[in-house]
């Protein structure tokens, strides 16, 4: 008889949502970082001028790729998903100046979150720094355009298994024992559709193994997660969302042949109790 890859019903785990219009602040940034918060959408945080002006520095980069790791998308800047170390912090160092480009002249929006939250972090005794190895230092973000045709233009997936299985060389993977926190600046969303999912599982590496996704934690299958509630967020350029990386997530399908969906992606989380990494 053959084996079935989904051997039980995925744990539900309840979520923790707030969601609210205007500008972000440091105490809801800490409370998803201490697993207080699932997941944080703010309205209107950043202005729509501002956000026009990203979006069109990334369509017109030189430094605009497509992605080649298996995830459909484009991209400015550095990723260490599947990579080593020093394929990662290689890529980050060349990539600086283009993702520095996108904001030029412009007040950044990711560069404003991680200088305030240093600042409220060094005033309570915890450092706050890009991850860093003998080969570099990490990114502040990334740009992503995800481009999967379908119900998802990105699958369902989590964040803590390329976390976890980052390997030696990446002081990040002891973040994966903690809420390894996606943060997601949206410049530019399209007409219907792109809205980010969430799901109320956060997989265990039993879980992981079950699904073959173990050191990637993507994708997850239609039929794991069928008997899991999800709560779906409706953006708008402007907006910002924090998540704890470790519930499954999921970006739908996108609708509309005009405006497209760009998210500037970063990664942090605690390594240390006195200790917090920032990186892509």
């Amino acid at each position: 008889m053959a084996t079935n890859q989904v051997p039980q019903t995925p744990a539900i785990s309840p979520l923790t949502i707030k969601e609210r219009t205007g500008s972000i602040s440091t105490a809801e940034i800490i409370s998803v970082l201490k697993g207080e918060i699932t997941a944080l959408h703010i309205k209107q945080a950043f202005s729509t001028e501002t956000a026009g002006e990203i979006t069109a520095n990334f369509v017109g980069s030189p430094a605009l790729k497509e992605r080649k790791d298996g995830v459909p998308g484009q991209y400015v800047g550095a990723s260490h998903y599947r990579k080593d170390a020093a394929s990662y912090f290689a890529e980050s160092k060349n990539a600086k100046p283009f993702v520095d480009a996108l904001f030029e002249n412009l007040v950044d929006p990711v560069r404003g979150i991680f200088d305030a939250l240093k600042r409220e972090l060094h005033n309570q005794g915890i450092e706050l720094r890009l991850a860093r190895s003998e080969h570099g230092q990490a990114s502040v973000c990334r740009a992503l355009s995800w481009s999967g045709s379908g119900t998802f233009s990105l699958d369902p997936h989590d964040d803590v298994a390329q976390v976890l299985c980052a390997g030696n060389d990446y002081e990040l993977s002891a973040v994966a024992h903690n809420t390894v926190v996606a943060l997601n600046v949206y410049p530019s969303m399209p007409e219907e559709g792109g809205n980010l999912r969430l799901w109320s599982h956060k997989p265990t590496v039993a879980d992981r193994k079950s699904q073959g996704v173990e050191t990637t934690g993507y994708p997850y299958s239609a039929a794991y997660l069928e008997p899991v509630p999800s709560r779906e967020f409706q953006l708008k350029a402007g907006d910002i969302a924090l998540i704890d990386g470790g519930f499954v997530h999921g970006v739908t399908g996108q609708l509309g042949n005009g405006r497209r969906r760009l998210v500037l992606n970063s990664f942090f989380g605690f390594a240390r109790p006195d200790l917090v990494l920032w990186w892509t």
